[in-house]
Formats: C-alpha cells, structure tokens, sequence
C-alpha cells in the first residue's frame, strides 16, 4: 500500500515562502537539496508527518502561473476564529469564514488565504471528517 509523503510547488522566493509557512502552519525545515540549477526545500508538518516540497529554480525571473488545474492545499486548525484572526493580524487577507453545510448538518466550517507566490490553501476548522 503506498503512503502519502509530500506535495510540491515551485515557488520563486524561498525565503518568503519559508517564513509564510512556517509561520501561518508551523512548518519547519527538515531537508534542503541544493542541485546546479534548482533546490528543494522540504518543509515539515510535525502532526501528520507530511512535507511541503519547496522548489526554487535559480534562473526562474517570471512569477509562475497556476493554469486553471491547481486548487488548493487544506490544513485544519482546532479554533478557526482565533486562526482566521491571526491570519489578519498578519496581514495575510484571509477570506470571511464559511460554512458548508449537506443534508441540514453543518460539514465544514474554513476560509482561504494564498501563500506569497499566490497558491491557496484552505484552513479548515478540525470537524467531523477534517481531522
């Protein structure tokens, strides 16, 4: 059975990428592979053992594009209201928070806010299946 490691994106300033999410996730630094060209930046979460893969093209000049396929990463948080305000206190423009709701119970309560090379990521309240 296979498991589930890490998701990469190409971002194109690895240190605000770093400090965006280490300091909106938590996630650390737990491997950097420098190659000629490129380095890959792998970045810790401590809960599920997975990894965010940075990639940093060195030549890259242009902001890279997410074309009409990419959705979104989602982390959930065990107190949605003090996260989204954090958010903003930061001054990372969250979204309102919603709710979604199916057969008349409530399943998921989130907002969105977009990491610096404009990736979304969902911050979903730990409820029900989102744990």
């Amino acid at each position: 059975m296979a498991k589930y490691v890490h998701v990469m994106i190409r971002v194109a300033d690895e240190n605000r990428s770093k400090a965006f999410y280490e300091e909106a996730f938590g996630l650390k630094e737990a491997a950097r592979f420098p190659f000629e060209t490129f380095t890959l930046v792998y970045l810790l979460d401590e809960e599920s053992g997975t990894e965010l893969e940075l990639t940093i093209n060195h030549d890259r000049q242009e902001p890279y594009t997410h074309g009409d396929g990419y959705g979104h990463i989602a982390m959930v948080v065990d107190d949605l209201e003090a996260e989204h305000k954090r958010h903003t206190d930061l001054g990372y423009n969250p979204t309102a928070i919603k709710e979604l709701f199916r057969d008349g119970a409530l399943m998921a309560k989130f907002f969105f806010v977009q990491d610096p090379d404009g990736y979304k990521i969902e911050v979903l309240q730990r409820h029900g299946r989102y744990q």
